[in-house]
C-alpha cells in the first residue's frame, strides 16, 4: 500500500537530530514557555519575514487569537464581516463565528480553489471589516486585485497560512503578506510538529504582544490578567521538533514541487482534471478533481493507492453551520463533489510516484 502520507518515513528521516531536540528539553526540565519557544519564533519569522511569530497550540487557535486581538485593540467589534472563500477547511469560519464576528461566504476559482478575487467585491458591504485569504492546498492565494480592495476598503488582510508554509509570493512568503497570517503546524502539514501546534506572524508589535498575553489567559506578568483570555501555548518539545524540521522545510518543498511536476507532465487521463499551478505552490496537497470520484478513489484502492477528500463536505452544507445549510455556492460545490488528493510527500519514492501515475491512466469507468 502506498500511504497517502507515510508520517512515521517523514520522522524517522530527519532522525537522529530529532530525538537530540527531545531530549534535550525533557532533561531541561523546562517545558512551557522557555528558550525552545523563543528561539523557535524567531526562527521561524526571519524564515517567513515577518518583524514577529508568537507560538500558540495549534492553527485554529492561531486564526482565533488573530481575531481576538484585534477585537481587544478596537480594530474589529462583535457583528463586522470578514469574507472568507466558501470552500475552505471549517477552521477558517470558526475562526471567525467563534469571535462573534461574521463570515460572509466567497465563491473560489475552480482552477487555483483559491478565493476569486473578482468576486471579493460584490461581498462588501460597509460592515465588511476583512478578508480572510486562505492559501489553500499550498497555492498563493494573494492577487493584485485583493491587494486594491484591501487599500481601497482599508480592511484587514488575515492570511489562513496553514496549509501553504514556505510558498513565495512576490518578494515574500506567504504569512508576511497581510496585516496578520495564522500557521498550523498539525502533524501532516508541510512543517509538521509530533502534535498540534501553531504561530501567528505578523508586522504589528502590539497585535503580537496582543496575542501572546491572550494565548496565556491574557497575562503579560504571572497571576495578573488584563484580558479574558485562554491557554494556548507552544510547548516546548513542539518547538524543538519545528526547529529540526524547518532547517529542511525548502528542500522538501522543492521534492514536492518535483513530485507536482511529473504528475503533471505523465498523468494524462480523460475524465482526470489536474491541478494548475496559478501561482507560487508549495503542493501541501495534489488535489484532482474527477466526477467519478468514489469510482476512482475505489480503483485507486484496489491498485494499493491510498487517496483522501478535502473535503467531501463544504461548510455552509455542514450541521455546525445549519443557517448556511439552504445557502447555494455551486463553484463551491462542484469542487467538493470532485476533489481526490493524491499521495505527495518529500519521502515517496520514484517507484511509488510511477504507480500513483499509472494507476491513475488505468482508470476506466
Amino acid at each position: 500500500m502506498i500511504k497517502f502520507l507515510d508520517l512515521k518515513k517523514i520522522t524517522d528521516s530527519f532522525q537522529p537530530e530529532l530525538d537530540a531536540a527531545v531530549q534535550r528539553v525533557v532533561q531541561s526540565g523546562w517545558y512551557l514557555l522557555g528558550e525552545e519557544a523563543t528561539a523557535f519564533e524567531k526562527e521561524y519569522a526571519a524564515f517567513v519575514g515577518a518583524p514577529y511569530a508568537v507560538g500558540v497550540a495549534n492553527g485554529l487557535d492561531a486564526l482565533r487569537l488573530i481575531f481576538k486581538a484585534y477585537l481587544e485593540l478596537g480594530r474589529l467589534k462583535e457583528g463586522d464581516e470578514i469574507i472568507v472563500p466558501a470552500n475552505t477547511y471549517i477552521a477558517s469560519m470558526l475562526a471567525i463565528t467563534d469571535n462573534k464576528l461574521k463570515a460572509v461566504l466567497g465563491e473560489p476559482d475552480i482552477q487555483s480553489f483559491n478565493l476569486d478575487p473578482f468576486k471579493v467585491e460584490e461581498k462588501i458591504t460597509a460592515n465588511t471589516k476583512g478578508i480572510l485569504l486562505v492559501h489553500l492546498y499550498g497555492q498563493n492565494g494573494m492577487h493584485p486585485e485583493i491587494a486594491r480592495l484591501v487599500d481601497k476598503y482599508n480592511l484587514l488582510l488575515i492570511e489562513d497560512n496553514a496549509q501553504a508554509i514556505g510558498c513565495r509570493s512576490g518578494n515574500f512568503r506567504t504569512g508576511a503578506v497581510g496585516h496578520a497570517a495564522g500557521h498550523s503546524f498539525y502533524p501532516g502539514k508541510n512543517l509538521g510538529a509530533l502534535g498540534d501546534a501553531g504561530a501567528v506572524t505578523t508586522s504589528d508589535s502590539a497585535l503580537a504582544a496582543t496575542i501572546a498575553a491572550l494565548g496565556n489567559y491574557g497575562s503579560r506578568q504571572k497571576y495578573v490578567n488584563e484580558m479574558q483570555g485562554l491557554n494556548s501555548r507552544l510547548d516546548e518539545i513542539q518547538a524543538a521538533v519545528l526547529r529540526v524540521k524547518l532547517k529542511r522545510l525548502d528542500r522538501d518543498n522543492a521534492r514536492r514541487q518535483e513530485i507536482a511536476n511529473y504528475y503533471l507532465r505523465h498523468i494524462n487521463h480523460a475524465n482526470v482534471v489536474l491541478p494548475q499551478a496559478l501561482s507560487e505552490h508549495v503542493w501541501h496537497l495534489f488535489v484532482v478533481r474527477c466526477t467519478a470520484r468514489e469510482a476512482l478513489q475505489q480503483h485507486l484502492e484496489k491498485m494499493g493507492i491510498q487517496t483522501i477528500i478535502h473535503y467531501p463536505i463544504p461548510p455552509h452544507k455542514q450541521r455546525a453551520y445549519k443557517e448556511w445549510n439552504q445557502d447555494t455556492f455551486p463553484i463551491t460545490e462542484k469542487i467538493h463533489q470532485e476533489v481526490l488528493s493524491l499521495p505527495i510527500s518529500p519521502v515517496m519514492t520514484e517507484e511509488e510516484i510511477n504507480a500513483v501515475v499509472q494507476s491513475v491512466n488505468m482508470f476506466s469507468l
